[in-house]
């Protein structure tokens, strides 16, 4: 008889089924994703989606925002087919590569930033939540906002919805850089 081991995470709610936790974290995107676009509407500039996934988050991103070019993050595609951005749109390859690359590219042009990344290993997510904390403010305007799928103690709080969970997704500005003079 075999045995099977199971390694244990860091959970956010370890008193919910893990369903019931994804719930939260999809209602909590989608209400972040619909105030940042209240809040970014006069704000110029592109949006980036960091990690296409099925691309969801994408396909709710096109309809909030019908006239703005949308930039879009990924090792690998796998989304819907209705729901993968044309190749010009599209950053494909490793995360520490391409976003320093839209940085230099689109140095503080963005009006919005959403970062769904991560997954079960909370030492990724740590190293994710502070890659996306130091390029925020290399591609957000200071009126842009960032929302996350981890927190990014590092950024601005910016007021989530009331009906988000605060555990579950994160809105954020960019710091502002304080000038010497």
């Amino acid at each position: 008889m075999s045995t099977v081991s199971h390694r244990v995470f860091r959970r956010r709610h370890p008193d919910i089924s893990r369903l019931d936790e994804n719930i939260l974290r999809m209602v909590g995107c989608r209400d972040c994703l619909n105030r940042a676009a209240e809040l970014v509407r006069d704000v110029p500039g592109p949006v980036f989606e960091l990690g296409l996934g099925n691309g969801r988050s994408y396909d709710h991103l096109r309809r909030l925002f019908p006239d703005r070019e949308i930039y879009v993050f990924e090792r690998k595609v796998a989304a819907h087919p209705d729901c993968v951005p044309e190749a010009d749109r599209l950053f494909l390859g490793d995360i520490h590569e391409t976003l320093p690359a839209a940085a230099r590219r689109f140095p503080r042009q963005g009006a919005l930033l959403h970062a769904d990344v991560g997954g079960a290993d909370p030492d990724v997510n740590d190293r994710l939540a502070a890659l996306v904390a130091r390029y925020v403010p290399e591609l957000l305007r200071p009126e842009g906002i960032a929302v996350t799928s981890v927190a990014c103690p590092e950024l601005e709080p910016a007021e989530r919805p009331d009906t988000v969970d605060p555990k579950s997704y994160f809105m954020y500005r960019p710091r502002r850089q304080v000038s010497d003079g």
